[in-house]
């Protein structure tokens, strides 16, 4: 029933049982005069109808007047509220898009406009495959199913405008419910392109720092099958003879200082960020090429364990490694003497966890708590950059990093990232 029945019904029930009151009273009083007073009998019976008139008017008149108020506050009060919804559609910096439950557009806000270069009925043209990166786009809709399941929730997308520029985007997806039905969905956009590389341009800079850092153990660790490549020549060249035992020693050696530089070089390398399926197994056995001279150098057992199958997940193979050397980097120089870093990797459930546990001087908890915020470092000489660029990195990959550390005892460093879908199945 609509709001005006309900007042139009409650306006009648008044007069009814205004009708009803009268009636009795009136007859009571009545026949109390025909047995004491006829004449006056006579005179309340001729003015009772318009006494009933002159009271139910003014009552009637009383309960419209209210009814007429509140209807008109409430009003009021709507219309109040939907010019602060269209200010803040409207005005919002963010661009905001009005869905149907079809992925129709309703409506856009100027934001939106300038964000995608086309108006509402550009965009309606256009397939959502036109206007999303294709790798995103299965993403895009699975957000969209349960957000009009009255999920809301939160993705990261990249667009391609009407330019053809392609743009990094921040999303939202918030349900759309009046009166306790989903009518529709709010997608809430920021262009973050510009924050976006900002954040490559400090994991670079930061890969670079890496790579200074690490140059020295491996010079010392190169010249090592460098001596020995130096001995065996001079020994051939004494001889004047070719020993098929040394030429094995001299390849072995050579291929050594090649995957040690190769490493090296492809970390360096300035690339552009591709996720793809890893085996992160792979990854770390890679890492432990680079790493394996700065432990030697410092007297560190670097050990490790993993799964005996392949452990996947979609990733950028360059950044991953950058977060583990960081971490171990991180270990070596926690440690004052001799010392020992676990590397354990293992599945659980659908999520990859890798833990790096060390034996080093660990953390008090205050320092702990602090860890990962841009520019603080529990180091003398950090940056505190590392930790910082390693949590960004792992929160692109939708993982988690938790530091877990005693004063003395050392600490654990876990990340966990979830599977690919491939591997969940396995």
């Amino acid at each position: 029933m609509d709001h005006s029945r309900k007042i139009a019904l409650k306006v009648s029930a008044i007069y009814i049982i205004l009708g009803i009151l009268w009636l009795v009273v009136t007859d009571h009083i009545s026949i109390k005069l025909a047995q004491n007073n006829y004449q006056l009998f006579i005179s309340f019976q001729n003015s009772k109808g318009w006494l009933y008139i002159i009271i139910t008017g003014a009552v009637l008149y009383s309960t419209i007047v209210y009814w007429t108020k509140k209807l008109l506050n409430s009003q009021k009060e709507l219309q109040v509220r939907d010019e602060q919804y269209q200010s803040l559609f409207m005005y919002n910096i963010d661009a905001v898009l009005e869905l149907n439950l079809e992925g129709e557009f309703i409506s856009i806000n100027p934001q939106a406009k300038a964000l995608f270069g086309y108006d509402l009925e550009g965009l309606n043209k256009h397939l959502a495959s036109m206007l999303i990166n294709s790798e995103d786009l299965s993403k895009v809709i699975h957000c969209y199913r349960r957000a009009i399941n009255k999920e809301a929730l939160d993705f990261e997308i990249t667009i391609r405008d009407a330019k053809g520029e392609i743009k990094f985007t921040r999303c939202s997806f918030v349900p759309i419910i009046i009166q306790g039905d989903m009518i529709g969905v709010y997608a809430i956009a920021r262009d973050v392109t510009g924050l976006r590389r900002e954040e490559e341009l400090l994991i670079m800079s930061e890969r670079t720092s890496v790579i200074g850092h690490l140059a020295a153990a491996v010079a010392h660790e190169i010249r090592n099958p460098l001596t020995s490549l130096k001995g065996f020549i001079q020994l051939m060249q004494y001889t004047r003879e070719l020993n098929d035992e040394h030429l094995d020693i001299i390849l072995q050696e050579v291929e050594r200082i090649n995957t040690i530089s190769s490493e090296l070089l492809i970390l360096g390398k300035t690339q552009e960020v591709t996720y793809k399926k890893i085996d992160v197994r792979e990854s770390i056995r890679q890492v432990f090429t680079l790493m394996t001279a700065q432990t030697n150098l410092d007297n560190v057992e670097l050990c490790y364990e993993e799964v005996p199958r392949p452990v996947l997940i979609m990733a950028d193979e360059s950044q991953m490694k950058q977060v583990l050397i960081n971490i171990i980097k991180n270990s070596i120089e926690a440690i004052t003497e001799h010392g020992k870093i676990d590397v354990v990797l293992r599945i659980e459930e659908d999520t990859a966890v890798l833990t790096v546990q060390d034996n080093g001087i660990g953390m008090e908890p205050e320092r702990l708590q602090r860890i990962g915020q841009l520019f603080y470092s529990t180091k003398e000489k950090g940056t505190g950059i590392g930790l910082a660029v390693c949590q960004k990195i792992i929160h692109r990959h939708h993982g988690e990093i938790f530091f877990k550390s005693e004063k003395n005892k050392g600490t654990l460093v876990t990340i966990r990232i979830p599977l690919a879908k491939e591997q969940v199945v396995l």
